[in-house]
Parts: structure tokens; C-alpha cells; sequence
């Protein structure tokens, strides 16, 4: 059983230069880079994924880091399953239900 405590989410932040045509150009790469890495966009320069291990963390933290356009700002954030339960969302003034784990997990 795979344990609340154990179980990692990743959320990549970041604020890209996208004034030239060559900055759009990367920070669009990287985008896509972390969509193809499993990421989901949660908001606007802010994506996530769901990890099984700490290990898994830091692969994919030095996957982005290969990744990682020569401008701008990006911060990695990782916390706990148990950690996650306790996030408060709002769409508009509406309070959203708590997230859940996930009840299958992709393999590929």
C-alpha cells in the first residue's frame, strides 16, 4: 500500500521572459517539455504531477533542470500526499472540493 507520506506531488513554477520571438519560442518548449514529462498545467505557469517516491521527485527535477530555458525563473516545490489533501481551492468565490489521490496510477 502505497503510503500519504510517501507519495510526492511536484509543481514546477515559473515566469519566462516572452518578449522576443526566440523567448516565446523556448518558454513554449519548455511548456511542452513538461506535458510531455506527465505535468498538468494547474494555472497559468504553474504545472504538477504526481510522484510515488522521492526518488521519483528528483528525476524528474533533474529532467526539468535539462530542460530549463536560459531566462527567466523557475522554482520546483514538493510536498506530501498528506500534505496535499489540505489544499483550499477557490473558482471564484466558490469553494472547490478537496482533490483526491488518484485511484489508478498511469504507467506509461
Amino acid at each position: 500500500m502505497l503510503s500519504g507520506y510517501r507519495i510526492m506531488w511536484m509543481i514546477v513554477m515559473f515566469d519566462l521572459p516572452v518578449i522576443e520571438k526566440a523567448e516565446r519560442k523556448a518558454a513554449t518548449e519548455f511548456r511542452n517539455s513538461l506535458l510531455d514529462m506527465g505535468f498538468e498545467m494547474s494555472q497559468f505557469s504553474v504545472y504538477m504531477r504526481f510522484c510515488t517516491s522521492q526518488s521519483q521527485v528528483e528525476t524528474y527535477c533533474r529532467r526539468v533542470e535539462q530542460k530549463l530555458p536560459s531566462g527567466g525563473k523557475v522554482n520546483i516545490l514538493q510536498f506530501t500526499d498528506k500534505q496535499y489533501e489540505r489544499i483550499i481551492t477557490f473558482r471564484g468565490k466558490a469553494k472547490q472540493k478537496a482533490n483526491k489521490m488518484p485511484d489508478q496510477f498511469d504507467l506509461f
